[in-house]
């Protein structure tokens, strides 16, 4: 006999990160922690490709190790994203919406689809496809906003804005080169 779960919203696991801003919504929304966005670095072969977005208070154990994994902070890197933004870093904020089991990004869109509510809109971004170390593709807020002061030109994990390219990629209904948008979603 099947178990039957009832999934309460109000202590569910739903959470996103919300790239480029250093506070959720607030469309009842709580603030997990608010941090700076990390990865590897962006010319490493074997780094790992996902962006982190990293607590401002980290703990550490052990205070040496082999210098294999390496975590970098992130940074914008061109002015697409952010106006003014290239090489300063990037912020984000952990959230956890009150009432809803499921949180997802739909790229391509800047609504969300019937009976999900929209968290937040922006630009699809990755790293820059001429890099050797692999990406991920995030969600950076319509409204972006940048580390004052960040700005250093380290380069480890970078963000950019993400194109259309025709092909297998349908154009129609998409179109060449146009940058692709994004929204955060949950329900």
């Amino acid at each position: 006999m099947a178990t039957a779960y009832i999934i309460d919203s109000k202590t569910s696991g739903a959470t996103y990160i919300r790239w480029a801003r250093k506070q959720c919504p607030g469309n009842d929304t709580e603030l997990v922690y608010s941090g700076w966005a990390g990865g590897s670095f962006y010319d490493q072969p074997g780094a790992a490709a996902e962006y982190m977005c990293l607590p401002p208070d980290p703990d550490f154990v052990k205070t040496s190790g082999g210098d294999f994994g390496r975590m970098f902070g992130a940074e914008f890197d061109s002015d697409f994203l952010a106006s003014g933004a290239t090489s300063e870093d990037v912020p984000c904020a952990l959230c956890r919406p009150k009432h809803s089991s499921s949180a997802i990004m739909i790229p391509g869109k800047n609504t969300c689809y019937s009976v999900w509510k929209m968290e937040y809109h922006g630009y699809l971004a990755s790293g820059n496809y001429i890099h050797t170390a692999a990406s991920s593709f995030v969600c950076v807020d319509i409204q972006p906003e940048y580390i004052i002061g960040g700005l250093d030109g380290h380069d480890g994990k970078l963000f950019l804005e993400v194109i259309a390219k025709c092909g297998s990629l349908k154009c129609p209904p998409y179109k060449p080169s146009y940058p692709l948008t994004c929204v955060v979603c949950t329900k």
